[in-house]
């Protein structure tokens, strides 16, 4: 599920960054920005709950498992944000300006936390090949 979900969000995330800033310089499209922030909240919020579970499976806990700790710290400042912007969007609480900014600090922090992952797969991937290449070497088989 996280392969499927993860690709589609960072696809909504790049349409939609490109829709805020298109408000924020020119100050049209506010509904369409707005429509594409709400469909990447709710992808994220369906990310985190799969990513929560497949966590449980994986190492029994939902959140905060040691490997995943800073990760999971990050997540939930993710969330925070976005939730912080559903808030504002539906309660009128901050002008639509300072709502794209907000959205804004959240795709930022929603950048550093898809960095951290992207980081810790590409390390767990060279260490699966560094530790095959020692079987093999154990083996006798020339890769």
């Amino acid at each position: 599920m996280q392969g499927v979900l993860a690709p589609l969000q960072f696809g909504i995330f790049l349409i939609s960054a490109a829709l805020v800033v298109r408000y924020l310089a020119t100050g049209e499209g506010y509904t369409l920005a707005t429509t594409s922030i709400v469909i990447k909240t709710v992808a994220l919020y369906a990310i985190m709950v799969t990513g929560s579970v497949w966590e449980k499976a994986v190492f029994g806990r939902y959140l905060f498992a040691t490997t995943f700790f800073w990760e999971d710290v990050v997540s939930m400042l993710v969330l925070t944000l976005h939730t912080a912007y559903l808030i504002a969007f539906v309660t009128d609480a901050l002008s639509p300006y300072a709502q794209m900014n907000l959205a804004l600090a959240a795709y930022a922090t929603y950048l550093i936390n898809a960095t951290q992952f992207v980081m810790k797969l590409r390390a767990a991937r060279l260490d699966r090949g560094e530790r095959c290449d020692e079987t093999s070497e154990l083996l006798g088989v020339v890769p």
